[in-house]
């Protein structure tokens, strides 16, 4: 591959971004990067996502371009870790014609945003809308399954005269609970915990958990017609699948008693089955028992991503923009393992910071890794298209952008996270670009505000950190291995490298930031 970007050179990108001079910014590379990543999060507030998605107008609300007539007809129900600042926000805009709902919400998040200073994401004390804590340390339980039951119970008795709005959020899937009698919780748990430990994909679990589950699988969906369901959605999972964020409860799916039998099989689990899951399975049609109207009710519901990882990079590019810089957005689906995708960042770094023609090999590189991160290989050429016109082109700063959920593998017992750990590698790959400001600086963190089992959400790093730690008798390698990201920083310099935005009540995975300063060029 002689020149992998030349196919690209006759469409330079560089005029779909406003070709302008650099703003001049007095904040340091790594101010400005936290100050991105703040911009990131600010855009996918819970009440934020909400306010720019239900339009006011009379007696009628406008949601994703379509007209719903308010009668006092409408009812709410929701679930799901930012579904209480979500239903605040939506009973303030349309709560005088609400008549009643029902959210189910992580175990302590009401008392956990009081002591915040959240009062904002809490509902009034007048509020029509019923709140019922559950699913402690993020697994389904008996409140939650209370919850599921009320939620149920709203669902079934709505007529075609009535409006639901459901709020939707990660980690509504514990918090929906609703398995098939005569099958108890602790036996679905049983059997999907089974199957994760077997190494079951995502897209199988989710087969099974609709498979035994009254709600998943579009039966909540079921349950409302022929009731107008709205949903609105703030997405957690790569690529936004509507059958995956919180097991697709308003997507109507159909279960199919061939497929469930031939995961089961593959796993070995299907000799091991509780007997009320086989009854249960053996059943045809056996998820919705209520004889309601045959007609499909997928025609009646409207599915709404509101805020999601790639709504978090368009409002960072924006704020990149203001400080200076020339904002470039890679891709929202990021994912692998973290050495691939710290491999990937240190290649585009080095092709960016090329005082001269980058060698054709690092292209070629960073092309081959695109299959390993989950990163179309168009969007590695456009990206490295845009960063070499504005190397070449003297735009000045660039910044980088993209997100995801990359994965560890385990090896020690340390404590830390993916954000945190993917910054330590990203650091070493930058080792021999400089140091700021001359130099590249490096950004990983997590939406929800929390990195593994710590109190930051990731950290900041450039090619200074091994030496950094080196002069501190820090042995990152030795770290590494441990996966015991968080103590490393924590212990480098005070914490300074940290990123600690505290209680941010969202989540739509993780934003990635690379900050490449201008470089001068040798022309020949």
């Amino acid at each position: 591959m002689a020149r992998v970007l030349s196919l690209f050179r006759s469409q330079p990108f560089l005029h779909l971004v406003a070709r302008r001079k650099p703003t001049f910014c007095k904040m340091s590379m790594d101010t400005r990067a936290r100050e991105v990543f703040a911009a990131a999060v600010e855009a996918v507030q819970p009440d934020t996502v909400v306010r720019q998605s239900i339009k006011r107008k009379e007696d009628s609300v406008v949601i994703d371009g379509r007209t719903f007539t308010l009668k006092h007809n409408l009812h709410l129900v929701g679930f799901g870790k930012a579904v209480l600042g979500m239903a605040a926000e939506a009973e303030r805009i349309v709560g005088d014609h609400l008549v009643k709902g029902v959210i189910s919400v992580p175990h302590g998040i009401q008392q956990t945003l009081q002591q915040h200073g959240k009062d904002h994401l809490l509902l009034k004390e007048n509020s029509r809308i019923k709140v019922i804590e559950g699913a402690k340390h993020n697994l389904p339980d008996a409140d939650a399954q209370k919850a599921a039951e009320m939620i149920k119970h709203l669902t079934s008795e709505l007529t075609e005269k009535d409006l639901l709005l459901v709020l939707i959020s990660g980690g509504g899937s514990a918090l929906l609970p609703a398995p098939i009698p005569p099958i108890t919780l602790q036996e679905k748990l049983h059997v999907t915990r089974r199957l994760a430990g077997a190494g079951a994909t995502i897209q199988e679990l989710n087969t099974i958990r609709r498979a035994l589950s009254l709600l998943k699988g579009g039966g909540l969906a079921h349950h409302a017609h022929p009731a107008q369901v709205v949903a609105l959605i703030l997405s957690d999972v790569i690529g936004d699948p509507l059958d995956l964020i919180a097991s697709g409860p308003t997507v109507m799916s159909r279960v199919w008693p061939e497929e469930v039998l031939s995961i089961l099989e593959r796993y070995k689990l299907l000799n091991l089955l509780p007997t009320s899951v086989k009854e249960v399975l053996d059943k045809p049609n056996c998820r919705w028992k209520e004889n309601k109207d045959e007609s499909d009710p997928s025609g009646h519901v409207l599915n709404a991503v509101i805020g999601s990882n790639g709504v978090a990079l368009k409002r960072a590019g924006l704020r990149a923009r203001e400080l200076g810089f020339l904002p470039v957005v890679l891709s929202p689906s990021v994912c692998g393992d973290v050495r691939s995708v710290s491999r990937l960042y240190g290649m585009l770094a080095r092709f960016a910071c090329s005082r001269e023609e980058p060698p054709p090999d690092i292209a070629t590189e960073v092309l081959k890794l695109g299959p390993e991160v989950g990163v179309e290989s168009w969007d590695l050429c456009r990206t490295m298209q845009v960063l070499e016109e504005g190397r070449t082109e003297g735009w000045g700063a660039t910044c980088l952008l993209a997100g995801g959920e990359p994965t560890v593998e385990l090896t020690g017992k340390g404590r830390g996270g993916r954000n945190q750990e993917l910054a330590m590698r990203v650091g070493l790959e930058l080792r021999s670009l400089g140091l700021p400001p001359k130099g590249p600086v490096f950004l990983s963190g997590g939406t929800d505000g929390q990195d593994g089992p710590t109190e930051a959400a990731g950290a900041i790093t450039d090619g200074g950190l091994y030496d950094e730690a080196k002069g501190q008798g820090l042995d990152i390698d030795n770290f590494l291995i441990n996966n015991d990201s968080y103590t490393f920083f924590s212990r480098l310099s005070g914490g300074q490298r940290l990123l600690v935005p505290g209680l941010t009540c969202t989540n739509v995975m993780d934003v990635h930031m690379l900050l490449i300063p201008a470089i001068p060029i040798n022309i020949r």
